[in-house]
């Protein structure tokens, strides 16, 4: 037998000791319990609180019981010390229900789940029956709930089974007359199907039919394409060159004398120096009779780049460029980058014209032939700063016109009748000198030429 003392609370306490749950806390108990020691919570100083419970000192009631229920929990059971404090914290903000409860009548109208969360943390005599009450009770009035919410569920199920059952017949009955809408709907779509389908393969065969006709008239219309685009070209062509001749024309009346004039005088000369080499090769005496005398004289023949070709000399004999060179005003026209891509390819393209002008330049002053070097413009990144050697032209073809364009309009501006060699592998540009009157030779006989000074 325990004696009582003054202090309800040390009695509590003291009988307390031998009554212990033999089940679990219920859960909705465990619950209130943590929310009343939360609330008593900030009530206690620091060093009143357990030292695992120190650190949510700061924490609103709220907060507490989220992140430090099982914690609380856990010290009200273990901790009669912190359960003392946090029951005298009780007394004074639930005065008249601890009262009540020490004195052993709780009250009627008081939530029993309360009154066991409140009994669990003062411990009165008998405080383990309030507790299991207080649990029968919540799991009563739970099992009654539960049974009203399961008898409205289910007249709510009968409902809407009811209203199922209806909405399923109006639902049927409205499919069938769908169903039969639809079968004489989809009878007229077969038959419009079938018609449509005709009408398909009489489309698909006229589409067949205009894309031949298509095909014949894109054919006909690349045809007149690719003539008008050659005809261009070849207009543009023409047109460059009538620039071109006019601007020579032009810069002529610059200088103060006329293209004709200078053609003239150049086949003059030409014409002169032919004659002072014939005179000279002939080493014929002073004439002592006249043509009249005698009717078996034979006039002397004059030599061309044509006849030089009939002599015993092989189309890549070096000796044979040194024949045309001779020739009285001669002019060797040279295809640059078709020599220098022959003979040294893999240099740069600046290393390969300097190359080759400096053998020109050497070949010029062994021979005294006029020498026109053209390069390719279009293979220019930007301007070239050359200083062509002495005795060598040197020209770069104009944007949008090639060198062998280029190459064909010297040879024309060149009168007719003044020997002509041009040095180039590219067979379009050989066949078109010779039309024009000029001697074409392979670039490989230029270099072999070369190669000997």
């Amino acid at each position: 037998m325990v004696e009582r003392t003054g202090d309800p609370g040390a009695a509590g306490d003291a009988e307390g000791v031998t009554e212990a749950l033999d089940r679990p806390l219920p859960e909705g108990v465990r619950r209130r319990v943590v929310a009343l020691v939360a609330d008593a919570f900030g009530g206690l100083t620091v060093t009143e609180l357990p030292t695992q419970l120190r650190q949510y000192a700061r924490f609103t009631p709220t907060r507490r019981a989220k992140f430090a229920g099982n914690a609380m929990a856990a010290a009200v059971e273990s901790d009669p010390v912190f359960r003392q404090r946090i029951a005298g914290r009780l007394r004074e903000t639930q005065r008249e229900l601890a009262e009540a409860i020490e004195g052993g009548s709780p009250p009627a109208a008081a939530d029993p789940v309360d009154v066991a969360a409140v009994a669990y943390v003062l411990r009165p005599v008998g405080w383990v029956k309030l507790v299991e009450a207080a649990g029968e009770e919540a799991q009563r009035a739970s099992a009654e709930r539960a049974g009203e919410e399961a008898a409205r569920e289910l007249q709510r199920l009968r409902d809407e089974l009811a209203e199922a059952k209806a909405a399923t017949r109006h639902e049927t009955e409205r499919t069938r007359s769908e169903l039969e809408a639809a079968r004489k709907e989809n009878d007229g779509l077969q038959r419009k199907l079938r018609s449509a389908q005709s009408d398909v393969r009489r489309g698909a065969a006229a589409v067949r039919k205009a894309e031949a006709e298509l095909e014949s008239v894109r054919a006909e219309a690349a045809a007149r394409q690719a003539t008008a685009d050659s005809e261009a070209r070849r207009l543009r062509a023409r047109l460059a060159e009538a620039e071109s001749a006019l601007e020579a024309s032009r810069r002529a009346v610059r200088e103060g004398r006329s293209v004709e004039d200078m053609r003239l005088r150049l086949l003059l000369d030409t014409v002169l120096d032919a004659a002072q080499g014939l005179r000279r090769e002939l080493a014929l005496p002073p004439a002592s009779v006249r043509p009249a005398d005698t009717v078996d004289a034979v006039e002397p023949g004059k030599m061309t780049p044509k006849d030089i070709a009939t002599r015993a000399l092989s189309e890549m004999d070096p000796a044979l460029l040194d024949q045309l060179l001779a020739l009285p005003q001669a002019h060797l026209v040279v295809d640059g980058y078709n020599v220098t891509k022959t003979g040294y390819p893999t240099m740069p393209l600046e290393k390969q014209r300097l190359r080759l002008l400096g053998g020109l330049a050497v070949l010029a002053a062994q021979t005294g032939a006029e020498m026109t070097c053209v390069f390719d413009g279009a293979e220019l990144l930007a301007p070239v700063l050359l200083a062509p050697p002495r005795g060598v032209r040197v020209l770069f073809s104009k944007p949008g016109v090639t060198a062998d364009e280029l190459i064909r309009q010297i040879v024309r501006a060149e009168p007719p009748g003044r020997p002509v060699v041009v040095v180039s592998t590219d067979r379009e540009v050989a066949d078109g000198v010779a039309r024009a009157g000029a001697r074409p030779v392979a670039s490989a006989l230029l270099l072999k030429r070369l190669a000997r000074t």
